[in-house]
């Protein structure tokens, strides 16, 4: 796919993706959101690191309502289905771990896609809010999902009824997100955290990524269950040998991903 509204890129296995309308600041239109989709699905096979940022001074504003009559006549259900689903499946499928490097302000759809990634890290000058209900609507893009679990429920409805702006500071405090760091550090500070992720055993840390989720719908047995289960595979990895190899030798270990 030829990218229009985002730029794509592999370097040294971290992909970046960067949403690249600044001057609507990185609203979602379908076919950004196709293109987001795309490029996420082709991070995950080629890289070992997916990354989500924006170009300017925002990272998302949300979705793009374009001028009155097309928001007015907006199938907003049909979006969701077949154009957001796809895209926060793929961020949350994706076999290898998912970085939202928060550059600034990140807006309905536009924070709930930011929150869709393993770890969400922002600039001390970005802010969340989830300004769904200052249109009459509610929150979505995952945004009824991931809020309650990464600040429970007392913040997740005070946010989502009172559509107030949550600092990266407040965010980072009350759990949403992983960190905030000041805008000096930030670009060298998200790219040194995905460069760790990227030369990191893969396999394990996709194993890490399903035993957590599984841990809201299982019980403890069953819990225990799959982290067996789970520990047995990575056990089986290169990676994990090379891993004893490295601590015994008192060495960094060099990990291939597999």
């Amino acid at each position: 796919m030829n990218y229009d509204t985002i730029t794509f890129d592999i370097t040294d296995d971290i992909a970046t993706v960067t949403l690249n309308r600044p001057d609507v600041m990185n609203a979602l239109n379908s076919q950004m959101r196709a293109e987001i989709t795309d490029a996420v699905l082709e991070g995950g096979k080629s890289a070992r690191v997916v990354v989500l940022t924006g170009a300017g001074k925002s990272f998302c504003s949300g979705q793009d309502l374009g001028d009155r009559a097309n928001a007015a006549n907006l199938d907003l259900e049909r979006t969701l289905r077949d154009e957001y689903v796809p895209m926060l499946r793929a961020i949350y499928d994706c076999p290898v771990p998912t970085i939202s490097a928060v550059n600034g302000a990140a807006a309905g759809a536009g924070a709930n896609l930011a929150l869709a990634a393993d770890v969400v890290i922002a600039t001390e000058s970005a802010f969340f809010l989830q300004a769904f209900t200052r249109i009459g609507l509610i929150p979505d893009a995952g945004g009824t999902y991931y809020l309650p679990r990464q600040m429970g429920l007392a913040k997740a409805m005070g946010a989502a009824l009172f559509a107030d702006k949550i600092t990266a500071r407040q965010a980072d405090d009350w759990g949403m997100i992983w960190e905030a760091v000041t805008d000096a550090s930030f670009a060298e500070h998200w790219r040194s955290r995905a460069a760790h992720l990227a030369k990191g055993p893969t396999a394990a840390y996709a194993r890490v990524k399903q035993s957590i989720r599984a841990s809201f719908d299982n019980d403890l047995e069953a819990q225990l269950a799959l982290e067996a289960r789970l520990q047995g595979q990575c056990g089986q990895t290169r990676d994990f040998k090379e891993g004893v190899v490295a601590f015994l030798e008192k060495r960094p270990a060099q990990y291939e991903g597999r």
